[in-house]
């Protein structure tokens, strides 16, 4: 049984538990910034090996080998799964910065870029499925999982860094 004063004490103890983790997200915001710029661009450059293994496997470039494929989609699956939001702190445009083509448009439309970012996880997915099926089948599966890239360029990427 536990005694009044240590029931008080439990209550103090959860108190301040839930007040650290009302605080966690404050403490995500003050991550270094450059950090999580990079960490952004990083995923990016994931993203670009692998897809470009499997579109050089799709075009017959690349020799296609089942277990590299399996593995290059499941690295591009992993990346989709990642949470965003350290990934886009404000201020990280291509307005404020001049190593991102990111635009002030993911920002000023969340909802969309995010629903672009959820569309991409479909597709990865979906190749991951058949991407050690066969060459053949790495075409349209590729194709689709660009398609969502490029949805999400033309509304939130600007122009090529010079």
């Amino acid at each position: 049984m536990i005694s009044h004063a240590n029931g008080l004490g439990l209550h103090a103890a959860a108190a301040s538990l839930a007040a650290a983790l009302a605080l966690a997200p404050a403490a995500t915001l003050a991550q270094d910034f450059e950090n999580q710029v990079a960490a952004r661009q990083g995923q990016f450059k994931i993203m670009a090996l692998n897809l470009g293994m499997l579109g050089g496997m799709a075009r017959g470039n690349i020799e296609y080998d089942a277990d590299t494929a399996a593995l290059a989609a499941a690295n591009l699956v992993a990346v989709s799964q990642l949470g965003q939001e350290f990934h886009w702190p404000e201020g990280s445009d291509n307005i404020m910065l001049d190593t991102t083509r990111a635009q002030p448009s993911i920002w000023e439309d969340f909802d969309d870029f995010a629903s672009k970012w959820q569309d991409y996880g479909t597709q990865a997915a979906a190749l991951a499925e058949v991407a050690a099926t066969g060459q053949e089948a790495l075409g349209p599966a590729v194709g689709a999982l660009g398609g969502t890239c490029q949805a999400c360029h033309e509304a939130h990427r600007g122009p090529e860094l010079n």
